[in-house]
């Protein structure tokens, strides 16, 4: 067994190889020259500071890293809050147990334009529940110690507002919230007043498309993108539906010809086996809604795995 004077002096020889191996490893010409004679702790301190940044953004893309895989994504949209105020976490868990890809935690709001009947009073109950940012917020902050896919929060830009944007998206880079989506923010005020407050926090934001959208409005959403464009099927709100029609064929054909950089994913009208298999046809993945907040207003939480073996097989 080695002596402690044996240890210590084994211990100041690796400190001294790694300040040695620090020292060539920095370009003398960055480096002031009465620097050199001073212990390099302060510059290691500085780079390891640097690295962990790096790789506090790198690991907060998980978005993209699932954009990656070989395989068709299914995401789920839930309301927070709904039916019961503290069934959010365990609804995510059980989501990701069950084979779901990404997730989209709904924060409801009272006025929300873009969801149908079946959103729209989920929302209602939910507020009433006591759902709010902030309550959200505490139920997720151990969220990333069991779920590692993606989450995303989608709601409409007032509660962001008076929450504070970078105040919220601080809040969505600690917990663990990979992006968000705000149908109601328009693209070119995001761009010219939000965009830098999301790239310092990491968080990607998701625009909408639709059959109405113009090539041209489509080309500028994707150059200032970095995870998916959300491709809704239908200019209605969200809602199930039997099938896609001509129509809605020939305009995920128009979107898919126009090799886009990001990929895209269907939402809106998609309830069943059938719509996700014809949805993921045109895109990288299909998005669920409606039909999954039906689900647990009619099943509860502990059901989940019949929802979603019923879309995949």
């Amino acid at each position: 067994m080695e002596s402690e004077t044996s240890i210590c002096r084994n211990n100041e020889q690796r400190n001294e190889d790694a300040k040695r191996s620090f020292k060539h490893a920095i370009p003398k010409a960055n480096v002031p020259q009465e620097f050199h004679q001073i212990d390099l702790i302060f510059w290691f301190v500085l780079y390891q500071d640097k690295m962990n940044k790096l790789i506090k953004t790198i690991t907060m893309n998980r978005v993209q890293n699932k954009l990656k895989e070989d395989k068709k994504l299914l995401s789920i949209y839930f309301t927070a809050g709904y039916p019961n105020i503290n069934d959010t976490v365990s609804i995510i868990q059980n989501l990701e147990k069950n084979g779901v890809d990404m997730i989209e935690i709904g924060l409801p709001f009272s006025d929300p334009l873009a969801d149908g009947p079946t959103i729209q009073a989920s929302s209602t109950q939910a507020l009433k529940n006591g759902m709010t940012s902030e309550v959200l917020f505490k139920q997720l902050k151990d969220i990333r110690k069991s779920v590692n896919i993606p989450l995303i929060i989608m709601g409409y830009f007032n509660p962001m507002f008076q929450y504070g944007v970078e105040a919220f998206c601080k809040k969505c880079q600690e917990i663990g919230i990979d992006g968000l989506i705000i149908p109601d923010l328009p693209v070119d005020v995001y761009h010219e007043e939000y965009q830098t407050i999301f790239e310092k926090y990491g968080i990607i934001n998701v625009f909408l498309i639709t059959p109405q959208t113009s090539d041209e409005r489509i080309r500028y959403i994707d150059s200032i993108s970095n995870g998916f464009i959300y491709m809704v099927s239908t200019a209605s709100t969200t809602g199930t539906q039997s099938g896609f029609g001509d129509e809605q064929t020939k305009y995920f054909e128009r979107i898919g010809n126009m090799n886009l950089k990001n990929p895209q994913i269907i939402g809106f009208g998609i309830s069943n086996n059938e719509t996700f298999t014809q949805a993921t046809k045109y895109a990288k993945g299909a998005i669920i809604g409606s039909a999954f907040v039906k689900h647990v207003a009619n099943e509860g939480v502990n059901n989940i795995d019949k929802f979603v073996k019923i879309i995949l097989n």
